[in-house]
């Protein structure tokens, strides 16, 4: 059956309306998965010689320190970057088929994911050298606890995927956590380290984390399987019915229209409300480039980078779904008289006003000096001018739908992924560009000058833009709707 399976999902890939879009991703994230696992074995073999000989401490009592945060942080990569195992499984409900098989299958599909082989690049690599410097067969136990633990990340993302009531209480307990480290006021590696440290010193504790592993498997199976029925999430509990009229927007025509329509959206669907809960982490996500937080990013390329994220984190992730977002009812759309501009313009001012938003929340960045400010307004101008209409071009060509009922088990659950990622660069690296040749050039404001010139420039052909775009979608609808038929 497992095999089956397979053969279904090899024909989905290349039946795909959206084939040559997936493949040539697929191709982009290969070199990119070679990239990091390059990374994880040099860092593997290296961090123990670094640690060693440069920092004179024991490499494994070090690495053994931190290790609760390098677990916390792949936890949250994987919130946000992991896809959660798919299964088309509707049909599946109605064929004589085992549900245990069927969730057996997809949960499968999640232990071998690459965010569970890449660690094997950095474990195995140290373990090695472990060996090689006499640490004795111990090093295999602890690298089996570990991996076992790696696991344990896993099928807790997959859980946590399901209940936001679980993930956001535990990143603030780990902020928590990790500012009180770095104010030297709890340390949570004192009551951690040695548990880690059991791990190689003992010849049983492995076991403990094989055994919470195999437990969360059992807990995650039993889950998904009393939750794998044609109508789960398809309802709602409510106390109490509301309505939303929304009705001050009717001033502003058809717009006002598709505008209430996007509101009521991101307020009832889980998918579309992630989209906002990832553009305000994006807010903060300047701190990692205007402090030595990380120093390969405090330099001036990277700055305006930051700039572009902190004020366009709801252009980017929300703007790389349009149209997809109306995938379920794009045919009765197009079977409407409606005018492709006042749609588009809808979702470009939702973008617009989010972008001027987000830029006000980050005034708090004048704590850093005025100058980090302004390249975070700079920022605003160019995602304005230009990356709004960069992706709702884009949108043109996306052929993927969205299903809004992901609260179900097996649904699509993350609001950003490594497409969303990929498909951003081009709208990254022209801005960097400009700032780096007026900055290295001439000086920093000069380069803050391009790149706002660069946007005003792409207001200013506002209108010609949306032409261009309109066409596009017009050669396009037919392909689309046929594609929005298909359900990946």
């Amino acid at each position: 059956m497992f095999r089956h399976f397979i053969s279904l999902e090899w024909k989905s890939f290349f039946r795909s309306a959206s084939f040559a879009t997936n493949l040539a991703l697929k191709i982009i994230m290969g070199f990119m998965a070679i990239y990091f696992m390059v990374i994880f074995v040099a860092a593997g073999v290296g961090v123990f010689y670094l640690i060693k000989e440069d920092a004179q401490l024991d490499p494994l009592v070090t690495v053994n320190k931190f290790l609760i945060y390098y677990f916390v942080a792949d936890l949250v990569v994987r919130y946000f970057f992991q896809q959660m195992p798919v299964t088309n499984i509707k049909p599946l409900l109605t064929l004589p088929i085992n549900r245990n098989t069927i969730v057996h299958y997809t949960l499968g599909k999640s232990i071998i994911s690459f965010f569970n082989v890449l660690h094997a690049f950095f474990f195995i690599p140290f373990t090695v050298v472990l060996l090689l410097n006499g640490y004795g067969f111990q090093a295999v136990l602890w690298l089996l606890g570990i991996w076992a633990l790696v696991y344990v990340n896993n099928f807790i993302n997959v859980l946590i995927n399901n209940k936001n009531s679980v993930f956001y209480p535990l990143v603030a307990v780990v902020l928590g956590l990790g500012a009180a480290q770095y104010y030297k006021l709890f340390d949570i590696t004192v009551y951690t380290q040695p548990f880690f440290q059991g791990l190689y010193g003992t010849v049983y504790l492995f076991v403990l984390a094989i055994a919470l592993a195999v437990v969360l498997y059992y807990y995650t199976f039993v889950y998904f399987r009393n939750n794998l029925n044609l109508d789960t999430g398809l309802a709602k509990k409510s106390a109490e019915a509301k309505t939303e009229n929304l009705t001050w927007l009717n001033q502003f025509g058809t717009l006002g229209t598709f505008l209430k329509n996007d509101i009521k959206m991101i307020k009832r669907n889980k998918r579309p409300r992630n989209t906002v809960v990832a553009s305000i982490v994006f807010i903060f996500y300047g701190i990692l480039f205007f402090t030595d937080f990380v120093p390969a990013y405090n330099n001036p390329t990277m700055h305006v980078f930051g700039g572009i994220f902190v004020s366009g984190g709801f252009l980017l992730n929300f703007g790389q779904f349009v149209p997809s977002w109306d995938s379920a009812y794009y045919q009765l759309m197009m079977s409407q008289n409606i005018s492709y501009r006042e749609y588009l313009s809808s979702k470009w001012w939702l973008m617009v006003i989010a972008t001027v938003f987000s830029t006000l929340v980050a005034s708090f960045y004048l704590y850093f000096g005025w100058k980090v400010y302004l390249l975070i307004v700079v920022g605003a101008i160019y995602n304005i001018g230009v990356n709004s209409h960069l992706v709702l071009l884009g949108g043109a060509y996306n052929k993927t739908s969205i299903d809004l009922t992901a609260s179900k088990a097996f649904g699509q659950k993350q609001a950003f992924s490594f497409k969303n990622l990929l498909i951003a660069v081009p709208k990254i690296l022209l801005p960097m560009l400009l700032y780096a040749f007026g900055y290295f050039v001439f000086n920093a404001e000069i380069g803050c000058l391009m790149v706002a010139l660069a946007g005003i420039i792409g207001f200013a052909f506002r209108d010609k833009m949306f032409t261009i775009i309109e066409k596009i979608y017009k050669s396009e609808k037919y392909a689309t709707i046929e594609a929005y038929k298909q359900r990946v």
